[in-house]
């Protein structure tokens, strides 16, 4: 871990650009929320988000930390194919685009990714959905929580359990105060500093070493990072991309957002963010090729990324990409925050516990499983137990098990509940074994593949038929004001 000499920045200016930051995000998130007084309001932004922000709120959100600091750190691990195989995260947005606007049109009343799982598979089912859905959240919460901490001392030197503090604290702040018009609203704003901030970085690092000097260094000290067919790299070409796309399919934080759209919108929205996403990961992870040429010493691989810029930029380089990945942490944190609050006291709260709830406790439990999660986080950010691609890599055994099981059951109305439920569980379970077996590079591969081998071979010897309209459930308290 980097030490105050080290820093690039000098912890004073550290603390000065994070209370800026903070008291803006604040700010945005009190004035965007002070008119959500309804549920709806609040946890969904009236249903009527727009294309620009509907799309801002979407890549903002899957350009988090672990894209600006874990494909960095993949670059340098696995080379071309680590930055490559990242930036086919993409495919799963591109491919939730027909899924978002399907899931509009069956459940103009739902709230949850769980609220489809329980219709449409039964209850065993939706408790397994919920189960991987709570360990997924909290896993990415965990990793950004942590990235936040690792970025702050990099630069400023600023301890890492302050600077993971900090960050927790100011995105659990304005998320309470604004829901989730403040998340969209941020969201907006951040995803314009992300790509103003990788845009200068990339130019400049270009201009101060050169692709040249960057290839001659990297094929004399560290080929095998330009092997194309280094079978670690492969691997996690497809397990990535299986990743991503279990990612999107399975989380609160996606279906959320298709319910928050107006009609018509989410197709739109998902498919305009997958592809101003896509270039992102290649974009953070090719400085971390010039290491060879800096001849930087990198003590852990997932600082790769702030050193290199901070190297190569100095103080005002620095400055920007603590403002860059601030709003990158940010931009995920809250919608994690949001999203996982509402499945807490929809799935959790209200449908086990107190089913005759008003809107004013469901907004009240919503408050409380906000602060909740954030304090949760924090206390399993402190003993900072892996690497941020290890740690985030543990859940895709999980979430590629759901991918199957949720596009058949949206598309095909014979899908057996039944299949599904193995799928999900051998899934993650076969997953897990490639995982502890093998690396985390094949954790989402071989989950996926055992979930699509049983929701295929279910179907196709056990067909069960479904109605359509038992989706359509509606939600009694939804639209009353609080």
């Amino acid at each position: 871990m980097n030490s105050v000499h080290s820093a690039i920045l000098d912890p004073r200016l550290g603390w000065i650009t994070l209370a800026i930051l903070s008291m803006v995000w604040i700010w945005l998130g009190w004035f965007w929320g002070r008119n959500a007084k309804a549920l709806d309001e609040y946890v969904l932004a009236g249903r009527r988000v727009g294309l620009a922000l509907g799309t801002a709120t979407a890549m903002a959100t899957w350009v988090t930390s672990n894209t600006t600091m874990a494909a960095p750190q993949l670059a340098f691990q696995m080379g071309i194919w680590g930055m490559l195989g990242y930036s086919l995260g993409a495919v799963g947005l591109l491919m939730f685009a027909p899924l978002a606007q399907r899931i509009r049109k069956l459940m103009p009343n739902g709230y949850t990714s769980g609220d489809f799982i329980r219709l449409r598979y039964g209850k065993v089912a939706w408790r397994i959905f919920l189960t991987i859905s709570l360990c997924y959240g909290l896993g990415w919460l965990v990793s950004m929580g942590m990235a936040g901490g690792i970025l702050i001392n990099a630069l400023t030197g600023i301890p890492y359990h302050y600077g993971m503090t900090v960050i927790l604290t100011i995105c659990v702040g304005y998320t309470l105060l604004g829901g989730f018009r403040a998340v969209i609203g941020t969201d907006f704003i951040q995803s314009l500093l992300i790509l103003s901030g990788l845009v200068v970085i990339a130019w400049l690092a270009i201009d101060k070493v050169g692709f040249d000097r960057i290839h001659a260094s990297v094929a004399e000290e560290r080929p095998q990072l330009l092997n194309l067919l280094m079978p670690a790299a492969l691997m996690f070409l497809f397990n990535n991309l299986l990743f991503g796309v279990g990612e999107v399919f399975h989380s609160n934080v996606w279906w959320s957002r298709a319910f928050s759209f107006r009609e018509g919108i989410g197709f739109k929205a998902y498919f305009t963010a997958g592809i101003l996403w896509m270039p992102i990961p290649v974009v953070a992870g090719f400085i971390a090729l010039a290491v060879p040429a800096l001849d930087l010493n990198i003590p852990a691989a997932d600082m790769v990324g702030p050193m290199v810029a901070g190297e190569l930029l100095g103080v005002t380089g620095a400055v920007l990409v603590l403002i860059m990945v601030f709003s990158a942490l940010s931009s995920s944190l809250d919608s994690l925050l949001a999203a996982t609050s509402i499945l807490v006291v929809e799935d959790l709260y209200r449908r086990h516990w107190r089913p005759h709830a008003t809107a004013w406790q469901l907004r009240k439990a919503t408050v409380i499983a906000i602060i909740g999660l954030g304090i949760l986080t924090w206390l399993l950010c402190i003993p900072r137990l892996a690497t941020l691609a290890e740690l985030l890599y543990f859940t895709g055994a999980f979430v590629a098990s759901t991918i199957w099981p949720i596009a058949a059951g949206l598309y095909w109305r014979r899908t057996n509940p039944t299949g599904a439920v193995v799928a999900m569980g051998l899934g993650s379970m076969a997953g897990l074994i490639g995982y502890f077996a093998i690396g985390f590079y094949v954790a989402a591969l071989i989950g996926a593949f055992v979930s699509m081998v049983i929701v295929l071979l279910s179907t196709w010897l056990w067909p069960r038929d479904f109605n359509w309209d038992k989706l359509h459930e509606s939600h009694p308290q939804g639209e009353s004001p609080c």
